[in-house]
């Protein structure tokens, strides 16, 4: 069967996305449809999002993961049967909403599709392919060897674990215990955890850990915890202890994948790879590392169209969403910055992935002590949570002291330590790193503006941070860039 446009849908868990490529291996199109609905996480394929979709002519759909497999395992944990989701057609039939009806199926393995998501995008021939999650089907952790032979994508299974022994579900449930968000807050926790201490580390090890080699639990962390877990301890402790103990089994899985001496080359995927502090010391197993800008879930909409394709993706940057087009407004983000020192661009396509890096964006003068409350005042989030840098490549030895043996910077997934907070308080947090986003010169509207930005000043890095109305997801096109504007009295240039 020869094969066209391949739409990949990753839906009906949580942030539902969906991705295009064509028989080049081109990415036409990939989109969160949480960006269409302004629900966060939306599990389901939003009109918006179909509409975008229905520019393309699609010959075959693949899905994500296998239903009938996650059925058994949800009625293996007590959760039951959906029983409008045992198969992909039914799945797709309500995601799809008549659309694409032509279109041949196919149905692909959970951490699969975040393993070929991650490698087929990475610049590897052969690649060693982790992928750590809160669960697939069964699977919660799996280790891959992969490689390409004869132009197309080869996977081999080296070790897994599977539920309910989960490093993401112990996360998500400590995330909660400290009254955050569940599957939303993982990220404030891991900020909060710069705030504590390691006094309970060692105890929540032992009352969580069974095996660190094997990464097997004492309980299972899908069902939480109750409010008395850890009893009266700082919730930054708690924060504190849960990322040290996520770390250490995290890198015990490293430890595990470098010694079946498949490659040298780490492909990270899963929505754990999205734990930017503990990707710091990735390069003490790797020679190179990898991580593609959309991890989790939603990024294996690409993942399961790349197994369909076969082949490499010609993956050269994350705007790949809704387009507001028009050039690059770089003279007039300039002169905002100059004169008010923050303002919002939304222009060109949206980023893939749940990083603003330069074309959703709230952007501000990262000099001077008083430029992070005046965000988080805008943002109307906790005082305590730093903003992202983001700097000309060039540059970025001269303010950080990088992470080793990472190919690509560019997407915000490491942290470095700032050579210089006392200038930057802003991107800097309270245990001295950034979370930081390096530009290369790759014709990029953000590469231009940033350019601008140290002919005029001398600087060569910006604060970023996403352009979204507080609850809701990021900026997606222009009407909600003009309510932003409305809500917080703060321009956003197209």
């Amino acid at each position: 069967m020869k094969l066209q446009n391949i739409l990949g849908i990753s839906a009906g868990f949580h942030d539902a996305a969906a991705s295009v490529i064509n028989t080049k291996g081109e990415i036409l199109f990939a989109g969160h449809s949480e960006r269409y609905s302004k629900k966060k996480n939306d599990p389901d394929i939003h009109p918006g999002l179909l509409c975008d979709l229905g520019q393309y002519s699609i010959h075959h759909v693949a899905y994500y993961e296998r239903p009938w497999n996650k059925q058994l395992r949800q009625l293996y944990s007590g959760q039951g049967i959906e029983w409008s989701k045992l198969t992909t057609n039914q799945i797709l039939t309500t995601q799809l909403q008549g659309y694409f009806e032509q279109a041949t199926v196919s149905s692909h393995n959970h951490h699969l599709s975040h393993a070929a998501g991650g490698f087929q995008t990475s610049p590897f021939d052969r690649a060693t392919v982790v992928v750590i999650d809160a669960i697939g089907e069964w699977d919660t952790v799996s280790i891959w060897g992969a490689e390409y032979q004869n132009g197309q994508a080869k996977y081999h299974r080296l070790w897994r674990q599977q539920y309910p022994h989960s490093i993401g579900l112990f996360y998500t449930a400590m995330t909660d215990r400290i009254g955050l968000r569940p599957m939303e807050d993982e990220y404030v926790l891991m900020g909060m955890a710069a705030y504590g201490t390691s006094k309970v580390t060692e105890y929540l090890g032992e009352l969580a850990i069974d095996s660190r080699e094997r990464i097997r639990f004492r309980q299972n962390f899908h069902a939480g915890v109750d409010e008395n877990f850890l009893g009266s301890t700082e919730n930054e402790d708690i924060a504190t202890a849960t990322q040290q103990v996520a770390e250490t089994l995290i890198y015990s899985i490293m430890r595990r994948a470098r010694d079946f001496s498949w490659s040298t080359n780490l492909v990270y995927s899963g929505g754990v790879a999205l734990n930017c502090l503990a990707n710091r010391n990735l390069g003490e197993y790797f020679e190179k590392i990898w991580i593609m800008p959309c991890p989790g879930d939603s990024g294996s909409s690409l993942g399961a169209a790349a197994l369909v394709y076969g082949g490499r993706l010609q993956f050269d940057h994350a705007y790949l969403g809704h387009d507001i087009g028009g050039p690059y407004p770089v003279d007039a983000i300039l002169r905002s910055l100059l004169d008010d020192r923050i303002c919002g661009v939304a222009s060109g396509k949206a980023e893939f992935g749940p990083r603003a890096l330069g074309n959703r964006s709230l952007l501000a003068d990262p000099r001077g002590p008083d430029i992070k409350y005046l965000v988080n005042a805008i943002k109307r989030r906790q005082q305590f949570r730093p903003f992202a840098p983001v700097i000309l490549e060039e540059h970025v030895d001269e303010y950080f002291f990088m992470p080793k043996n990472w190919v690509d910077s560019r997407y915000m997934q490491i942290v470095g330590y700032c050579r210089h907070p006392e200038l930057y308080p802003a991107i800097t947090h309270h245990d001295g790193t950034s979370r930081i986003q390096t530009v290369p010169p790759d014709g990029s509207g953000i590469r231009a503006l940033l350019e601008a930005w140290y002919a005029t000043t001398g600087c060569p890095l910006l604060l970023n941070t996403s352009l979204n109305i507080r609850g809701e997801p990021m900026v997606n096109d222009r009407r909600d860039a003009d309510r932003f504007e409305q809500a917080y009295n703060i321009h956003v240039w197209s």
